[in-house]
């Protein structure tokens, strides 16, 4: 199995010149919280598809540049099915850099399910990371800005929801960032 981190958007509504995943969270980069989640989670292979930002990122993580990031999510997707088919993978777990919250215990949960597809859930909201089996890679959508949304909701039936503990609040505006920098908020 591949794990594959998305940080390749340009972060437009991060109205501030740091870029978000660069943006400092609690002492550290928005970034490194979610690369050390599903770094810890001991999968096999972990990609990072990068865009805009430049990251610092260590030599154990596979790095995959996305030029077309401002086409949309769903190209920095397929840039994480090249990298999981290269590497042989028989199936690819994603989430995104910029969901912090997300924690180690959700990456392995939803890696455990044997469905087709497999999404994590947070008090019943459906949100990252994903799996994706390689019998369905080819369904995935290579264009647009919503990544695997619209296949999940078009095949209900190769999906199964995974309660996860964390948060899937994501660090969009400097708002989301001051909110979670704040010593009264805690996800």
């Amino acid at each position: 199995m591949c794990a594959v981190l998305l940080a390749a958007g340009s972060g437009s509504r991060f109205e501030d010149p740091t870029h978000k995943l660069l943006a400092d969270l609690r002492g550290r980069p928005v970034y490194h919280w979610a690369l050390d989640a599903v770094l810890a989670a001991g999968f096999a292979d972990v990609v990072v598809v990068t865009g805009a930002a430049q990251l610092d990122l260590p030599d154990t993580v596979r790095t995959v540049h996305n030029d077309r990031f401002a086409d949309g999510q769903a190209t920095s997707l397929q840039c994480g099915v090249q990298a999981a088919t290269e590497l042989g993978a028989d199936a690819l777990i994603v989430g995104l850099a910029d969901q912090p919250f997300v924690t180690t215990e959700g990456w392995r949960a939803v890696a455990a399910s044997p469905a087709e597809i497999a999404v994590a859930t947070y008090h019943g909201q459906r949100a990252n990371p994903v799996l994706f089996r390689r019998s369905i890679w080819s369904l995935l959508p290579s264009e647009g800005d919503q990544g695997a949304r619209s296949l999940i909701a078009l095949r209900p039936d190769l999906v199964s929801e995974v309660a996860c503990p964390g948060s899937f609040a994501d660090i969009d505006t400097l708002e989301d960032l001051q909110q979670w920098n704040s010593s009264t908020n805690s996800p």
